[in-house]
């Protein structure tokens, strides 16, 4: 990743902030890694029984830039020791189903009473409440419960969604990256830290507040025959091209469509007449038949840069090397593994460069050691 800023990179503008991570799966993580990113000690309690079995696994991409302290919470030394990372801290991460923190004796209430001051942010799919809050789920569950699931449908097809990415990056782990940043700044003032409620399920259903207001003002058609966005329109579709490859068309604005009509060479197609949609499926047709013509790379050469909405369809392996994604560094290579570049970009305190992720339980003897140390500095 380039740093644009004239300064030497510095430690990240979360410097100074520490953060104790449960170990768990997806969003909490992702969090983690968000802001081990730019610049925050993030601290993994893993358990001491994984050390073993994780010392053949590869190291993880969403572990990058944390540190990993391996403790036993069912002895006094290790519940003692996580005391004192918790007591140490700014903020905490767990992702667990309600009511595993509270049994182990690391709850909300229980942490405000030693460390007032801590923000506790806690991930989950349903929420902390609710009669589906014990309830198993995943990623695709929580999308489709918002209402959120039913915008990707085709006409006649099943609603298709990216996984992993609404739901627990986007709903979850983004959500609770907010909300830790918010407590944080009032802690600031108040000096008391709150517990950051973060549900997939209720992040997702607020990025849908673009569409509720589109519903609402009639732009947004449940119906998916009339609705440009759930690919029935010819202007905003993904299109195989002659080599079996796809690229995808946007025009939805009347500027862009008249530009992509005359680019595909449909000069007998009136611009002005965009938003019927009884002639959207005949000249759909047209439209396919003609990006048909021609391979990806051809329809790159004569329509990427334009103002017609364009992008090809890259496999995961092909986004890096495209040139644009390319220049603004949106991949890093950390240990031999291809990895997303730390995002937001900011000017004058750039995120950290990516480093391996930590294995489970390296740091342990350091941080214990820290903590020796930060016992009798206190």
């Amino acid at each position: 990743m380039t740093n644009t800023s004239s300064q030497a990179p510095a430690a990240g503008p979360l410097h100074g902030l520490r953060v104790i991570e449960f170990a768990g799966i997806g969003p909490g993580p992702f969090t983690g890694m968000m802001l081990a990113d730019m610049g925050a000690d993030v601290i993994v309690i893993e358990r001491a029984a994984d050390v073993a079995a994780a010392a053949s696994r590869p190291r993880a991409a969403l572990s990058r830039g944390k540190r990993s302290v391996a403790l036993d919470l069912k002895t006094d030394e290790g519940r003692a020791a996580a005391w004192a990372l918790i007591e140490s801290a700014d903020a905490l991460i767990e992702g667990f189903r309600p009511g595993v923190m509270e049994r182990l004796g690391f709850d909300p209430d229980a942490v405000a009473a030693r460390q007032p001051r801590l923000v506790y942010g806690r991930v989950t799919g349903w929420g902390q409440t609710g009669p589906l809050a014990q309830a198993a789920g995943h990623d695709i569950n929580y999308v489709a419960l918002t209402g959120v699931l039913s915008t990707s449908c085709r006409p006649g097809q099943a609603p298709v969604i990216a996984p992993t990415i609404v739901g627990d990056m986007a709903g979850g782990a983004m959500f609770l990256a907010f909300g830790l940043m918010c407590a944080l700044h009032e802690a600031k003032n108040s000096g008391r830290g709150q517990v950051v409620d973060a549900a997939m399920i209720d992040g997702v259903a607020a990025m849908s507040g673009l569409v509720h207001q589109m519903r609402h003002n009639g732009f947004w058609r449940d119906e998916p025959e009339r609705n440009l966005f759930l690919n029935s329109s010819p202007f905003y579709e993904v299109f195989e091209c002659a080599d079996g490859r796809h690229i995808t068309l946007g025009a939805i604005e009347p500027q862009f469509y008249a530009e992509l009509l005359k680019r595909l060479g449909l000069d007998d197609v009136d611009p002005a007449s965009q938003y019927d949609h009884r002639a959207w499926p005949a000249l759909k047709e047209r439209v396919a038949a003609q990006v048909k013509t021609r391979s990806r790379a051809e329809w790159q050469a004569l329509l990427e840069g334009t103002d017609v909405c364009f992008a090809p369809v890259l496999s995961l392996a092909e986004a890096p090397a495209h040139p644009h994604n390319a220049e603004r560094g949106l991949f890093v290579e950390v240990d031999g593994q291809r990895q997303p570049a730390p995002a937001p970009r900011l000017s004058r305190t750039p995120a950290r460069a990516p480093t391996p992720g930590a294995l489970c339980g390296e740091h342990t003897q350091e941080i214990l050691a820290e903590l020796a140390s930060w016992r009798v500095r206190g």
